[in-house]
């Protein structure tokens, strides 16, 4: 059984209008004390199919988790920049398939010689990014 607060939850509509429903007949209801309740049934008859989620049912269903990392790298010269971005960009070719989400965005600062990598991603793919990352910076030294 359902409030007509959760009822309107779920069609995603104003309490007054789930009561203007029931009133007029077009949900049935059964009054108890001075609250309506509504059974499944009567609110699959209604939408004519199954119950809706709620909007905090549906965001439990599609969770999705997402790192968001920032690598700045100082006193690197534009080459060796261009060189770091270029072979993290190759290696990820191929990386993230099978529906992974993973972006990789580098930005040079030229007068600061500081090489910024930002990683957005699945917290696995971001870590793997994050290692290669460090095997390309522990080559420069």
């Amino acid at each position: 059984m359902y409030s007509v607060e959760q009822v309107a939850e779920r069609l995603n509509l104003h309490v007054r209008t789930v009561r203007n429903y029931v009133r007029d007949g077009r949900l049935k209801a059964v009054r108890i004390g001075k609250q309506y309740r509504i059974s499944r049934s009567d609110l699959e008859e209604l939408t004519g199919g199954g119950v809706p989620a709620t909007p905090r049912e549906s965001a439990r269903r599609t969770r999705h988790v997402e790192v968001s990392s920032v690598v700045q790298v100082d006193a690197i010269g534009q080459a060796e920049a261009n060189r770091v971005s270029m072979g993290i960009t190759g290696s990820l070719n191929g990386r993230g398939s099978g529906g992974g989400m993973l972006r990789v965005q580098t930005i040079y600062d030229e007068q600061r010689a500081s090489l910024k990598i930002i990683v957005i991603g699945e917290p696995g793919l971001t870590a793997d990014v994050l290692r290669l990352i460090g095997e390309f910076l522990e080559g420069d030294r």
